[in-house]
């Protein structure tokens, strides 16, 4: 009796969550760019993707604050270097910090530069094609 019970309340939760994706799909068949517009403000952006679009713009922030932040880290390991004294162990250790911040730093460039070809292309995009890159996603 209990294995059947545990088997209907598995079909029951299966039908409930298949119901729910259901809902979700037909709620997500409208654009991103389209729910962007409804919920702009006055002197928002009006494009997700491109020169001026939020995305751009997001990405951009976090990239310079993590370019900036290796910048940071670049100084730290290089006045711990200079303070270390001859120490073997701090010398290694600046020399890792600055290592990790050049790396870093690195990232943070090419990740600059990957993120706004993205964004700049999906920009330059029709937004019939950006309908349909996220129609694709959600359904």
């Amino acid at each position: 009796m209990k294995k059947t019970a545990k088997i209907i309340a598995q079909i029951l939760t299966g039908i409930a969550a298949a119901a729910t994706l259901y809902v979700g799909k037909a709620l997500a068949l409208s654009s991103a760019q389209e729910g962007a517009e409804m919920a702009r403000a006055d002197g928002m952006p009006e494009e997700l993707f491109g020169d001026t679009g939020v995305f751009t713009n997001i990405t951009n922030t976090a990239l310079a604050i993590v370019g900036i932040v290796s910048v940071i880290m670049l100084v730290w390991g290089g006045l711990r270097y200079v303070v270390s004294g001859g120490d073997s162990k701090k010398v290694t250790d600046a020399k890792n910090t600055i290592l990790y911040a050049i790396i870093g730093l690195i990232i943070a460039v090419l990740s600059y530069a990957i993120v706004n070809f993205v964004l700049n292309s999906l920009g330059s995009a029709s937004s019939d094609t950006t309908s349909l890159i996220f129609t694709s996603i959600y359904g």
